[in-house]
Order: structure tokens, then C-alpha cells, then sequence
């Protein structure tokens, strides 16, 4: 139908004429270019249905009717690509919320005792009742005011299950969330910096840009990566770069105050224990009391 390839051209033709009367050169009235175009649309359209073929046959097909794909409507973000925002977060976190239960609904506090240990003010399932509260309200009331975290406390204490409930709950809430273990954080800082894989090298950089840059950054396992001079520096940069543009930081280590000053030193450990708020996990690896109830 060679005729669909002259009316097609003959619109594109009006809508010409419609930019340059809007932008203040003499044409034709609007109203007059817009009957024209509407008349060659219904002349388009019946010749479709002439050849048995529907009248919006050739109309673009939109994943979205509201915001035709463009991602605003009305002058606000459409829902579909909050939708899909969400989608990217969450598949992007994939390592982090492994188990797909991670959420403060699923977590269990029975796996802390009720006893307190000699020594301690208050039982581990106090403890971790409190440190909960706190997570639980951090999530729901993310935004720039608020705080950095750093979670202590042996392994198998639900350190990483919380940083998961937290990303999940700021994630859907539309805020960008990255994760990352501190050795596969450090890993992207060297390859940007000593790869000779072009691709490698700009993969890894647009990893270090978003570590630095998103809203809330988990990072895992402080503590267990190779510390080399390069590393050291690095981390600083990392964390000093965060702090300074108002980004959060969710931080999880096994050591203590005096192991992070000693494995540090004093610049970085100053850092972490005067910018971050500090909650100590305590009970007993939750790993091993599975195992010991199966």
C-alpha cells in the first residue's frame, strides 16, 4: 500500500509546519494544520481496514498506555518506571538477599537468649531487640538525615540479615541501594585503577561510581579483605568520600573498636568510630544452633 508511505510523509509535513508556527514564523493557522492532520490520519486508517487490516494497525504499541513508554506522566515519574526502578534494585542486590526471606518479618529474635551473660547488663535478646527497633525504623525513615550504622559482633549473629532487611525496605522505598563485601569493593578499586582490559577497566570504574554515589551503600565483612597499602587508601577514600557528600553507609564488621584501630589505624578508625553509630550484636552463632536443632 504505497499510499500509507505518501500520507505518513504528508503528517510528518504538517508536524513541521506545527514546530516552526510555534517557535514564531508565518504559516498557517493551527487550527487549520491540525484538520488536516486529522483528516489524513482517518484517510490512513480506512485504507487499513480496505485491506483487512485494524485501523490502528500501524500505531506504535506502548508496554505503557499512561506514559507511552517515555516514563513521565502528568509531569511526575510514571508508576511503571518506579516499577522498574524497584526491579533493577532488587536484581542488583541479588547477592544480598540470596535467601529471599530477608525481611524484619521473617527475623527471629527466639535465637538470642533471654538470659544475660556474667559480665553483660542485659541479655542478648534484649540486646538485639533494641538493635532491631532501630533497623526496622532506620528502613522506614531513610533519608538524608539519617545516620550511618556499623554492626559488630562475632559471625552467624544476623548482621548481614538486617544490612538485607534495611536494603529491601530503602530500596522499594525508591532510594539507590548498592551492596558489596569489602574484598569485592576493594577488587573494583584496584581493577579501575591497574587493569589493562579496557573493558574491565571502564566496568570496574562505573562500579566504583555507582559505590560511591548511591544513597545507601551495605558494605559486608569489614575486616576480612587482603589490606595492602593501595586497599587502605582506597577504603578512606571510600568512606571519607561518603561522608563528606551526605551519602549513608551501612557498615558490618566482626571486629571490635581496637581491632578496627589496630587493623586501620587511627585516620580511618576515627572516621568509622566518631561518623558512624555503633550497634553490637550479641548471642550465639545462629548457624550453629540450626545445626544443633536439626
Amino acid at each position: 500500500m504505497p499510499e500509507i508511505q505518501r500520507l505518513d510523509g504528508a503528517v510528518r509535513g504538517l508536524m513541521l509546519e506545527l514546530v516552526e508556527l510555534a517557535t514564531g514564523r508565518p504559516g498557517r493557522p493551527g487550527e487549520e494544520l491540525e484538520r488536516e492532520s486529522l483528516a489524513l490520519q482517518a484517510r490512513r486508517e480506512a485504507l487499513l481496514r480496505e485491506n483487512g487490516w485494524p485501523g490502528e494497525y500501524l500505531d506504535s504499541l506502548y508496554r505503557c498506555p499512561r506514559c507511552r513508554d517515555t516514563g513521565w506522566a502528568g509531569g511526575e515519574i510514571c508508576a511503571c518506571l518506579e516499577a522498574l526502578y524497584k526491579q533493577e534494585q532488587t536484581r542488583d542486590l541479588a547477592p544480598l538477599l540470596r535467601q529471599g526471606d530477608e525481611t524484619f518479618e521473617t527475623f527471629r529474635l527466639d535465637y538470642y537468649g533471654p538470659a544475660a551473660s556474667a559480665g553483660e547488663p542485659g541479655s542478648p535478646r534484649r540486646q538485639m531487640e533494641r538493635i532491631y527497633s532501630t533497623c526496622r525504623l532506620y528502613a522506614e525513615s531513610f533519608g538524608s538525615e539519617s545516620p550511618n550504622l556499623l554492626f559488630t559482633g562475632g559471625p552467624g549473629l544476623g548482621k548481614t540479615f538486617l544490612s538485607a532487611a534495611i536494603a529491601r525496605v530503602t530500596a522499594e522505598a525508591g532510594f539507590s541501594v548498592a551492596y558489596d563485601t569489602a574484598s569485592g569493593l576493594l577488587a573494583c578499586f584496584e581493577r579501575e585503577k591497574f587493569s589493562r582490559d579496557e573493558d574491565s577497566q571502564a566496568d570496574a570504574a562505573s562500579r566504583v561510581r555507582q559505590l560511591l554515589s548511591c544513597d545507601l551503600l551495605i558494605l559486608d565483612d569489614l575486616g576480612t579483605e587482603m589490606l595492602t597499602a593501595f586497599t587502605q587508601s582506597a577504603l578512606y577514600s571510600l568512606i571519607d568520600s561518603r561522608l563528606r557528600g551526605g551519602k549513608k553507609t551501612v557498615i558490618s564488621t566482626n571486629l571490635d573498636r581496637e581491632g578496627i584501630a589496630g587493623r586501620y589505624g587511627p585516620q580511618l578508625a576515627s572516621r568509622l568510630c566518631g561518623e558512624y553509630q555503633w550497634l553490637e550484636f550479641q548471642g550465639r552463632d545462629i548457624r550453629a544452633i540450626r545445626k544443633e536443632n536439626t
